[in-house]
């Protein structure tokens, strides 16, 4: 009951009722402003009020038609589209306000202008070595079109050698080490975050943070806003600014009614000197080191990088910390001069994600549909979603059908249960086309990881649904032939040990519930 009342007068509650009514306010402007034409056509020209009526259905219909027309031809996804023409057809006036309120989701021209300037000014800190990808090619043959694919889309994200690599299968082990790596920081540490939460786990860091922030270290933290909603309060980081932390709430709520709430920082990287970055699914909040269960074991991962390969993470928290702050700083000061030589250690390839224009393509999908198209022994998958498109559910069924021994481990215990229902929709039409379906049954997974061959991998922020693949800011490390890779494998099959493999007869279950589903996961790509 206490659980119940505080999350009906929780802030996201606040902010998700404020939207509602301020869009209603919105629409019932605009059926007032008609309303008002009406009446004021009538006052003047008293024996016109057929062909008023007549002239307002006509507007009405070519306004329709124009906007159904403008999404069947836009250049989106196309499971976004039939949903959207839906809702136009369905609501009217309502739909079209919907769509032109709510189906644009890009970051505002503010933004994507402030991103260019500095790509424009610091963009060349990290620039591809040509003898060092013909290396990589030499030693992982085919898979290197992968990686060339993903830098001739997105230049920041070059191809390294010279990079350590070290796996985490649990945020237990994970906290230990980063622990430690805060510790000895010495010139900065950048953090960039979709969740912090109070507890033990960001206690331990805030500690180590303010103490290193009182040395003298320049200490960045990055959170989201509404990632962080009712894990911390809605003004914790002027909290943090006075502890010497230079903090930013990352697209703060604002009670507007726009698309611009859709795109989230959903990253998860620390940078420490620029020798040492992490990534992965854990966030800073107790759940995922596991001091607290509140959806049993929770399965998490993380990928520590030391070497040449960090220089990527630095530019991409840099970008969108100078974007927060409106600022276009020199990123020379952060780079180090050299790095130590480190060799056979495979090589990594870090990149971000987030929403167009500011990426020209969904390159978490291209990446991944890129692993599946050219595995030939099998393609294993982490994620806690699988809300998919169909370009990706087709790639995964292909691998399958080729003979690529293709499987996905999703959670036994959900943390959203609208999400969880909409993952096991999708299980029938996968398993039917010979793609193998695991759940977790000690708890929750939210690991976001692939691995093909045992020789290349990805692990990173990138759910298995619409949100981490077309709106939300993201990255990831795509590896090829790293020590982290072996650990990757041993994570796997030990979570396979204890996971339950569904057959399609399980997947069939309750009829009634699975048209519900469906019904559910056509709109799925709208939120």
């Amino acid at each position: 009951m206490k659980r119940t009342f505080k999350k009906i007068f929780s802030r996201f509650s606040f902010v998700g009722l404020t939207i509602v009514l301020l869009f209603l306010l919105f629409v019932g402007a605009i059926v007032a402003a008609i309303y008002v034409v009406d009446r004021v056509v009538l006052v003047f020209y008293p024996d016109a009020e057929l062909y008023v009526r007549y002239g307002l259905m006509a507007l009405d219909y070519i306004i329709l038609i124009f906007t159904v027309l403008h999404a069947a031809n836009r250049d989106m996804v196309p499971e976004t589209k039939i949903p959207w023409i839906l809702a136009i057809v369905a609501f009217n006036v309502l739909g079209v306000a919907m769509y032109y309120t709510f189906s644009f989701l890009r970051p505002t021209r503010r933004q994507r202008k402030r991103l260019m300037s500095i790509a424009k000014k610091n963009g060349y800190f990290v620039r591809p070595d040509e003898e060092q990808k013909k290396r990589a090619a030499e030693a992982v043959g085919h898979w290197i079109s992968t990686g060339e694919a993903l830098s001739a889309v997105n230049r920041s994200a070059v191809l390294y050698g010279n990079t350590k690599t070290e796996y985490f299968p649990t945020g237990v082990q994970f906290a230990k080490r980063f622990l430690r790596d805060l510790e000895g920081a010495e010139k900065y540490i950048f953090m960039e975050y979709f969740i912090i939460g109070k507890g033990k786990f960001w206690s331990a860091i805030l500690d180590v943070l303010e103490r290193k922030a009182k040395a003298g270290l320049d200490v960045r933290l990055i959170y989201d806003d509404i990632g962080s909603m009712g894990k911390v309060h809605f003004r914790y980081h002027k909290t943090l600014r006075k502890k010497g932390i230079k903090c930013e709430k990352f697209n703060p709520f604002v009670p507007v009614v726009t698309n611009i709430h859709n795109n989230r920082d959903h990253r998860k990287i620390t940078v420490i000197d620029g020798k040492i970055a992490y990534t992965g699914g854990l966030n800073l909040a107790d759940e995922y080191v596991n001091a607290e269960r509140p959806f049993g074991y929770w399965k998490d991962n993380a990928v520590r990088l030391e070497g040449e390969g960090v220089r990527s993470f630095i530019q991409m928290f840099l970008y969108l910390y100078d974007m927060q702050t409106r600022s276009n700083e020199d990123f020379a000061p952060f780079f180090p001069e050299e790095y130590p030589q480190i060799e056979g250690e495979g090589w990594v390839q870090p990149y971000g994600d987030g929403p167009s224009p500011i990426y020209e393509r969904h390159l978490g999908e291209d990446v991944y549909i890129n692993i599946l198209a050219g595995a030939h022994d099998y393609v294993w998958i982490m994620t806690p979603y699988l809300i998919i498109d169909y370009r990706l559910r087709e790639a995964l069924v292909l691998a399958a059908k080729r003979g690529v021994d293709v499987r996905i481990v999703t959670p036994h215990i959900p943390d959203k249960k609208i999400a969880f229902a909409l993952t096991r929709s999708n299980y029938l039409a996968l398993i039917r086309g010979g793609v193998k379906i695991y759940e977790y049954l000690p708890g929750f997974v939210h690991a976001k990881s692939f691995l093909a061959d045992g020789t290349v991998g990805v692990v990173g922020t990138i759910n298995l649904d619409y949100r981490s693949l077309l709106f939300h800011y993201e990255d990831a490390v795509l590896m090829f032939k790293t020590a982290a890779l072996e650990g990757l494998r041993e994570d796997f099959e030990g979570v396979f040990a204890v996971s339950a493999q569904l057959t399609e007869e399980e997947a069939k279950k309750n009829v009634v519930w699975r048209i519900v589903c469906e019904f559910a996961k056509l709109f799925a790509p709208l939120f």
